[in-house]
């Protein structure tokens, strides 16, 4: 998940501070230098576990339809009083707990408003350790566990979903769907919801910029590329992004999809032990590295074990 936010230093406070993820990449835009690039996961920024951020000022998002509307992240099944404790001490805004799907849910919402969930699931698996988060790791988000998409009319998406995307419908509660990709494991569940009166949202600071699904290789990106195109809709070409091979595309309902590469992967620059603690440039921007520099906020990093700045 890729998200739009208003304050890099918040950003940066509230992804380690308070939840307690691993900042493992600091970069840019590709599209624009003159922004960051936040990546936040375990330990290793393991696939799956990945959000990420783009911070720019301007206008806020108005959360609706043709829009990802909640972001769910997995903890273990008896850690939901925890949380909320925890929330309460660091004074972040988070409804009652409910039961949905048979796990147990608690909404919050980002410093920027962004709308997250915490999942407590039967089916956590423990992301690689950051030791040197705040958050214990028997307590800790291990990865992405959802997304939920909320739209006027579902039809077409879902025939995009389960047919050329290869989802399995599991639940069809009629308002609300949960579907699953065909690569199960960490952060594999979609719920769309149906709206049929809920006015169109738009992008902003606190929303949704993109949400990616994961493919194996290269070779079936290529497969996806060809047969979304076939269908009809407007692809991307293949987009080198350093970490990971990228295509684009919107499905029908207006939310943007990407489809991007395992590989190569967060370690392709830096060791395991230094993830996220160098500003890491792509080589086209390189040869602007000190004008990029001065134009960045200038960032502290408090919990990460090498404490470093970006001159402003």
């Amino acid at each position: 998940m890729t998200a739009i936010t208003d304050d890099a230093q918040a950003n940066v406070d509230f992804y380690t501070g308070v939840l307690g993820l691993r900042l493992v990449k600091l970069t840019v835009n590709f599209d624009d230098p003159t922004a960051y690039h936040f990546y936040f996961g375990d330990g290793l920024g393991t696939p799956g576990s990945g959000l990420t951020f783009f911070p720019y000022e301007g206008r806020k998002a108005k959360i609706g339809a043709g829009q990802v509307t909640a972001t769910g992240l997995a903890i273990p099944g008896d850690s939901i009083g925890w949380w909320m404790e925890r929330f309460k001490m660091e004074g972040v805004d988070f409804d009652q707990a409910i039961t949905r799907n048979g796990e147990e849910i608690v909404a919050f919402r980002a410093h920027d408003g962004l709308p997250l969930e915490l999942v407590a699931s039967p089916e956590y698996t423990p992301g690689a350790p950051y030791e040197s988060g705040p958050v214990p790791h028997e307590r800790a988000i291990s990865r992405m566990h959802s997304v939920t998409i909320t739209e006027n009319y579902g039809e077409a998406t879902l025939k995009l979903l389960t047919g050329t995307m290869g989802f399995e419908l599991l639940r069809d509660e009629g308002s609300r769907i949960r579907l699953q990709a065909s690569r199960k494991g960490p952060g594999s569940f979609l719920d769309l919801v149906l709206d049929p009166a809920l006015p169109y949202g738009h992008g902003g600071h606190g929303g949704v910029h993109h949400i990616a699904w994961a493919t194996s290789t290269e070779g079936t990106q290529l497969e996806y590329h060809q047969s979304i195109a076939k269908e009809g809709y407007h692809v991307s070409p293949v987009m080198n992004r350093d970490y990971f091979k990228s295509i684009y595309f919107r499905e029908p309902g207006g939310v943007l999809f990407e489809i991007a590469t395992l590989t190569p992967g967060m370690t392709v620059d830096e060791s395991p032990e230094m993830l996220g603690t160098t500003l890491r440039l792509p080589a086209m921007y390189e040869p602007m590295r000190e004008r990029i520099e001065k134009a960045l906020p200038k960032l502290k990093l408090p919990h990460q074990k090498v404490q470093i700045e970006v001159a402003p």
